[in-house]
C-alpha cells in the first residue's frame, strides 16, 4: 500500500494519569471523524478512561483489544493494561499512576518495535517519580536511545521553527564537559538527515548557537566556540552540509534571523527550549530525531495544577499526532524513492539480450 493511502496506526502512551494526559488524549479523539485520518491505539485502562471521559462529559466508545495487532481501523482502540479499578487522585503523582505510566510506555514501545503500530505519541510523564520506581532515564529520549541502541536528538518542531539541543536533561554545570567536536558533528549530520528524510527539505540550512554569552566574544568569555563548535561547523561545511555559526543565542531568536534557517542546534536544554516554547506557544511538538522509529510528544508537562479542571488544551498533543503521521509518510516516501533509485535499469543492447545497468544516479 502506498504511504499516501496507508492509515497510520498511532500508538498512544498515557503518561501520568493524575496529570492531564488522559484529558488531552480524550479531547484529541473526541471528533467522530478523527479515525478517518489514523487508527488510534491507546495503551491504558478502559475503566480509567471511562472515569475521565465522564468528568469532561465527552462521549467516546472504545474498542477493547488484547494487543496492538488486533487494532481495527475506524475505531478508538484501547489495550487494557489494568483491568481492575484504578485509584485516581488528580493533581498529584501516586505509586499507581507512576507504575501505569511506566507500563504504558514499555508496552507501547514493544508494539512499536514489533511493527504493530507505526508511530508512538507519548503523553507527559513525571520523570522524578518514575526514577524513584526504578526507571533509569531522566526523560523519554534516554529511554528510547537505550531501547533502540542508537543516539537520538531532542528536536522541537513547528511549521516554521525547529530547534534541536546538543545536551538535554543534565545540570548546567555539566554542559561544557558534555559537548565535543565529534559529538556536535554527529548531531548536525543527524539533524541534516532528519530534515531531508522526515521533513522533505532537500538542502537544509542549519544554524548552530554558541555555548557562551556573545558566543565567547572571541575567547574573552569562553573558548568552546573557538576550540569545539567552530571547527565542527567548518569540517561539515567543507563536506557539503550547510551549517552556519556559532551565533550568539541572546539575539538569534528574532524572526528575521531564525526564519532564514531550516533548523537550529542549541547547546543546552533551556537555551533552545525557552525561546521555542515562548514562540511556539501551544503548537510545539517534541520529536526524537535520529532513531529508526518515530516518536513525538506535546511540548508541555503533566500540569498537575490543572488536572481534572477541564481547562487543559489538547492542541500540542494533536499537533504531536499529526506531526508523527506526516513524518511517517515522508520517511516512507523517501525510503521508497531511495530504493527505486538503487534499482538497476533494463536496457536492450545490440545482441538482443537485456542487461542490467546501474541507475545514472549511482554513477
Amino acid at each position: 500500500m502506498s504511504p499516501k493511502n496507508h492509515k497510520v496506526r498511532v500508538g498512544i502512551s498515557i503518561g501520568d494519569f493524575n496529570g492531564i494526559g488522559p484529558e488531552i488524549i480524550i479531547k484529541s479523539l473526541k471528533d467522530k471523524t478523527i479515525t478517518d485520518f489514523f487508527t488510534p491505539v491507546i495503551f491504558g485502562s478502559g475503566k480509567l478512561f471511562t472515569y475521565q471521559k465522564n468528568i469532561f462529559k465527552i462521549n467516546l466508545n472504545f474498542n477493547y483489544i488484547n494487543e496492538a495487532s488486533q487494532a481495527q481501523a475506524g475505531k478508538l482502540n484501547m489495550i487494557n493494561l489494568v483491568k481492575d479499578n484504578v485509584n485516581v487522585e488528580l493533581g498529584k503523582p501516586t505509586e499507581e499512576s507512576t507504575r501505569m505510566a511506566i507500563d504504558s510506555l514499555e508496552a507501547a514501545t514493544e508494539a512499536l518495535m514489533k511493527g504493530e503500530i507505526d508511530v508512538l505519541v507519548t503523553a507527559p510523564i513525571n520523570k522524578d517519580e518514575m526514577m524513584k520506581m526504578g526507571f533509569k532515564h531522566a526523560g523519554h529520549t534516554g529511554y528510547f536511545e537505550e531501547k533502540f541502541d542508537k543516539k537520538g536528538l531532542m528536536f522541537l518542531v513547528t511549521e516554521d521553527l525547529k530547534v534541536a539541543v546538543s545536551t538535554h536533561h543534565i545540570p548546567i554545570a555539566k554542559v561544557a564537559e558534555n559537548i565535543s567536536k565529534e559529538k556536535i558533528k554527529k548531531q548536525i549530520r543527524a539533524l541534516n538527515q532528519t530534515l531531508i528524510e522526515d521533513f522533505c527539505i532537500s538542502k537544509p540550512k542549519i544554524a548552530v548557537l554558541g555555548l557562551n554569552p556573545h558566543s565567547g566574544d572571541g575567547g574573552v568569555i569562553g573558548t568552546e566556540e573557538i576550540e569545539i563548535i567552530s571547527p565542527a561547523i567548518k569540517e561539515l561545511s567543507d563536506n557539503g552540509i550547510l551549517a552556519f555559526g556559532p551565533y550568539p543565542a541572546d539575539s538569534f531568536f528574532q524572526p528575521s534571523k531564525y526564519r532564514s534557517f531550516d533548523a537550529v542546534l542549541a547547546m543546552y536544554h533551556d537555551q533552545g527550549l525557552a525561546p521555542f516554547k515562548t514562540l511556539a506557544y501551544e503548537e510545539g511538538v517534541n520529536y526524537t530525531a535520529g532513531l529508526p522509529f518515530i516518536r513525538t510528544s506535546p511540548d508541555h508537562g503533566v500540569a498537575y495544577d490543572i488536572a481534572g479542571k477541564n481547562v487543559a488544551d489538547e492542541q500540542s498533543f494533536m499537533e504531536a499526532i499529526f506531526t508523527a503521521i506526516k513524518i511517517f509518510k515522508n520517511r516512507s516516501e523517501y525510503n521508497d524513492l531511495m530504493a527505486n533509485r538503487m534499482q538497476p535499469r533494463k536496457m536492450v543492447v545490440d545482441n538482443g539480450i537485456d542487461e542490467d545497468l546501474p541507475d545514472e544516479t549511482d554513477a
